[in-house]
């Protein structure tokens, strides 16, 4: 890392020589403006909006435009004359505990790194600070800038963090928090349990940035000149619910299962809402019953049919045996009774078909030579 700043840490009356570096970064696939024709690069020109001239950079002034149109223009020495008495300094102004601190106020973090001279004082206000479990409230000035900051500890160095003033946060405005809005508690019982249910240890290693990911390897599969295909992935199960309890429970449900959320429809908030939903969830489960039920004697069947057909081959053979070889005249040829597997879910019965056109004695000696093979 390369440091951005320099300056020290005031103290009281110890002053603790530091340099500063960004302890963030922001990892986006960064892009140019490019002309689509031909890829070349688009570039802007600093012109000026009253004579038409391209402006240098070292001509160019801060200007504050007024209400009434006219502009203000402040020049470099404009700046350097304004009173900064932070301007190298990390002023610390109190003690305060870390929880008191909104984290809206937060907007960037930077690591302090103390120089050799300065190394024992920094280790000491380290050890100070951690063991007093507070926070220093600072005032510093970054870029022509000053700013509020609390100075905490983390892995063992120094975090500044540079905070937004009071007048910097926008004061939320919305109808909806002067309404008076009833809730349940049987919902805000099923909310609390959905949080249960979801709460675990902070681990921020185990997220990724699935759009980045598609976006490399979007970029990467142009390089080698493949064929980008868009990935498929398992959407959400989209349902209509009846009310907020529905909803709520069906979440709660997803987040015991380890899967995704539902995708659920409020449309409607009645008290009864949630007994209709509930009794809904027991129909569901007594229609199932049954259904699983004629599976398992289904199953039961095919395994039986599959017996009775490995036993089929011997008692043709068997039948062929006794088969009249000849035919008589004025007598039909005796066919062989087919026959059929019928399942009772516990045992299998063979039952022999109705034979056309054939004598009943052939038939009977057919049928207990089966039996005599079964």
């Amino acid at each position: 890392m390369r440091s951005i700043w320099k300056g020290a840490i005031s103290f009281g009356l110890v002053t603790i020589p530091v340099k500063l570096y960004s302890a963030t970064q922001e990892n986006d696939v960064s892009f140019h403006q490019v002309h689509r024709e031909d890829g070349g690069r688009v570039r802007y020109q600093r012109v000026c909006s009253v004579d038409g001239q391209e402006v240098s950079y070292g001509d160019i002034a801060k200007g504050y435009e007024l209400p009434s149109g006219e502009t203000v223009v402040l020049s470099d020495s404009d700046f350097a004359d304004l009173p900064l008495t932070t301007s190298r300094t990390i002023d610390v102004l109190q003690f305060v505990p870390l929880e008191q601190v909104d984290p809206i106020f937060f907007a960037k973090s930077y690591y302090l790194e103390p120089d050799k001279t300065g190394t024992k004082p920094y280790v000491l206000l380290r050890e100070a600070l951690e063991k007093s479990g507070k926070v220093a409230l600072v005032k510093v000035a970054l870029r022509q800038r000053e700013s509020l900051a609390t100075l905490r500890v983390r892995d063992g160095v120094f975090v500044l963090e540079v905070m937004l003033w009071p007048d910097e946060i926008r004061t939320p405005d919305f109808g909806f928090t002067d309404e008076d809005v009833a809730v349940r508690p049987q919902e805000l019982a099923m909310a609390a349990s959905l949080i249960d249910s979801l709460t675990g240890d902070f681990d921020p290693a185990q997220y990724t940035d699935g759009y980045r990911a598609a976006l490399e390897a979007l970029i990467e599969a142009k390089i080698q000149g493949h064929e980008v295909v868009a990935p498929t992935a398992e959407q959400p199960t989209t349902g209509t619910v009846v009310d907020l309890m529905a909803a709520l429970r069906a979440s709660v449900d997803a987040a015991r299962r380890g899967g995704s959320d539902p995708v659920v429809s409020v449309v409607a908030d009645s008290p009864d809402a949630a007994e209709d939903a509930g009794a809904a969830g027991t129909d569901a489960a007594d229609t199932a019953g049954p259904k699983r039920r004629r599976r398992t004697a289904t199953a039961s069947g095919a395994k039986s049919a599959a017996s009775a057909t490995a036993t089929a081959p011997a008692a043709k053979a068997a039948t062929a045996a006794k088969r009249p070889t000849g035919r008589t005249s004025g007598q039909p040829t005796t066919t062989a009774p087919a026959t059929t597997a019928r399942s009772t879910g516990r045992s299998t019965k063979t039952t022999p078909a109705p034979v056309a056109d054939g004598p009943a004695k052939p038939a009977r000696a057919k049928a207990g030579s089966r039996r005599k093979t079964a």
